[in-house]
This record gives C-alpha cells, sequence and structure tokens, in this order.
C-alpha cells in the first residue's frame, strides 16, 4: 500500500463533502506530474485530504483509493473549465481515480505543524514553491502524520 497527499480548495469539496458523498471522483487535475501521480495509485491506497488555499491549510482526513485508470470525464466535457479540446476518447490525457471517505480527523494537521515536523524531502507539501494538488507520501512520513491525528 502506498500514501498519498491530495490537495483541495474547502469551499470547492471539503472533507466533509467526500463525507457526506461517500464515494468521489477525483476529476479536474490539469498538471501532468499531479496526472502522473494519479496514474501510479493503487486500490487501496491511502490519501491524507488536504484543505488548501484557505486560512489554515492542512491535512483534515483520510480517504482510500477505490478505483484506477478512470478517464476524467471534464476532458471531454465542452462546458467544463477543466475541458481539453485534445483529448480524444479513444487516448484520453487525463486519468484519475475514485476516493472514498475513510475518516475526518479530530483536529487539522497545519501546514506550519507539518513544516515544523518534516523537511520537503520527506513530504512534498512543504516544499517551498511544491503547488502540486496529488503527491506521494512516505511510509515513514505517513506514520508520523497518522501518529499527530
Amino acid at each position: 500500500m502506498n500514501y498519498w497527499l491530495m490537495k483541495s480548495e474547502p469551499d470547492f469539496y471539503s472533507i466533509a463533502d467526500l463525507k457526506s458523498d461517500k464515494i468521489s471522483i477525483w476529476d479536474g487535475v490539469r498538471n501532468y506530474q499531479a496526472r502522473n501521480f494519479l496514474r501510479q495509485m493503487s486500490l487501496g491506497d491511502l490519501v491524507f485530504f488536504y484543505h488548501s488555499n484557505t486560512k489554515i491549510p492542512g491535512i483534515v482526513g483520510l480517504a482510500r483509493v477505490v478505483e484506477i485508470g478512470i478517464a476524467d470525464p471534464t476532458q471531454f466535457d465542452t462546458n467544463s473549465e477543466y475541458y481539453d479540446a485534445k483529448s480524444q476518447l479513444d487516448a484520453p490525457r487525463w486519468q484519475t481515480v475514485r476516493v472514498e471517505f475513510v475518516e475526518e480527523f479530530a483536529r487539522l494537521i497545519s501546514l506550519d505543524e507539518l513544516k515544523a515536523k518534516f523537511s520537503g524531502d520527506e513530504i512534498l507539501v512543504v516544499r517551498k514553491g511544491n503547488r502540486l494538488s496529488v503527491m506521494p507520501v512516505s511510509e515513514g512520513a505517513a506514520q508520523k502524520i497518522l501518529k499527530m491525528r
């Protein structure tokens, strides 16, 4: 099993939304490196759900990958802000996963707290200039985060 961190703006899609929906597709990723991380995910991988672009950003919960290799439907939707005219049904450029809600943490683990405990080599979210919305988390860092909740 692998661990990942996926960012979402809580005003757009929050951990509370995932808790309510129970299962959701993770669509709209339009960065090739983040897309490649999505392609590397396996069934059962755990995902740290991170609220970004908010007053206090940080990890707020946990999800599990329940479906992989999905063609992101927003790339074909001409009404979507994530529409990609160069993507074709028989050769989609953007793949994603479906995740299920596992847990909402009792407390937010803030970015500042993560920066105090981890280096950029241990967890990419604390690396200066990192703007990826999907990234791997090492086993060691994941275990430390799980103990912090």
